[in-house]
């Protein structure tokens, strides 16, 4: 576990730092090019990478939601079972937690759809 998490935070840390650089690659780059115009398969890429990504994100969010509300609804289970007089009280907070947790999937989707229709994705 040691070992992984030391992987995952130097491949964060080169990430972090390598990141500056591309970046600035990129500026330089964008100033040059300003004058042409993309081809209509880089649009049509650049469209479908973002079509990509706003669909992965969605799916990330409800896997997300999910698993959380399979932990919730577990944990109410578990409850009623020890004790079954106070099924009433464990219903409500679950209903509530549970539309909380619902309503994360639907801000992720609200999010999505700005980004995928808000125009911000033109070459």
């Amino acid at each position: 576990m040691k070992k992984l998490l030391s992987v995952l935070f130097l491949a964060g840390a080169s990430v972090l730092l390598v990141a500056p650089l591309a970046f600035a690659a990129g500026a330089a780059a964008a100033g040059a090019a300003a004058a042409h115009t993309a081809p209509a398969s880089m649009t049509t890429a650049y469209y479908s990478l973002a079509a990509l990504g706003c669909a992965l994100g969605m799916g990330i969010a409800a896997l997300g939601t999910g698993i959380g509300q399979g932990h919730a609804v577990r944990g109410a289970c578990e409850g009623v079972a020890r004790n079954p007089g106070i099924q009433g009280k464990i219903m409500t907070v679950l209903i509530v937690g549970l539309a909380m947790i619902e309503s994360l999937a639907i801000y992720a989707l609200v999010v999505v759809l700005m980004l995928f229709y808000n125009g911000t994705f033109h070459v």
